[in-house]
């Protein structure tokens, strides 16, 4: 086990180094405005928005893929709270004085990123279901991730952590 231990503390050390490096850009009054923009939108406006505007264009069509979302969000909100609940990691900003919160929590714990999970879950289905909107949601998924350390809300690999989650969830609900 203690072998194990100094690779953990490098990565944990990188972990950190790259928060506080994200967090920094957050000093610039644009970026921290786009990233505040890009997270709010992420707390579900943007794809309740998608959805409705499926709905308006595709009517009864779109609602397989506006169905099959709603259900990604919910196994992924469950999923999330269970691993947030048994992790308990504190958010960066409560731990690092050099990463300052620039965003709105919604909890108080940091792992793994809810909002990239369901970024990453929500494009992946829409892709899934609309191929031409990948335009649309890739880069708006990689915005509302970049968004999360840049803010001073997540680790880096809170955010990983919930891409994967996000991808795992959404290619095997796609399997069902």
């Amino acid at each position: 086990m203690s072998n194990l231990k100094l690779p953990l503390q490098r990565i944990n050390r990188y972990d950190v180094e790259l928060c506080v490096f994200c967090n920094r850009q957050s000093r610039n009054f644009t970026v921290r405005n786009l990233f505040r923009f890009a997270s709010r939108l992420g707390d579900g406006v943007f794809w309740y928005t998608l959805m409705a505007a499926l709905l308006i264009r595709y009517q009864t069509a779109a609602l397989p893929a506006v169905l099959h979302m709603l259900a990604v969000a919910a196994v992924g909100t469950i999923i999330y709270k269970l691993i947030k609940g048994k992790t308990l990691r504190p958010r960066p900003f409560n731990v690092y004085p050099a990463i300052v919160c620039v965003g709105k929590t919604l909890d108080q714990f940091s792992f793994p990123s809810g909002h990239t999970m369901h970024a990453v879950a929500f494009s992946i289905v829409v892709v899934a279901y609309f191929p031409a909107l990948l335009w649309l949601v890739t880069p708006f998924a990689l915005l509302v991730a970049l968004s999360r350390p840049i803010l001073g809300l997540h680790y880096p690999s809170d955010v990983l952590a919930g891409a994967v989650l996000g991808a795992v969830i959404a290619i095997l609900s796609l399997q069902i």
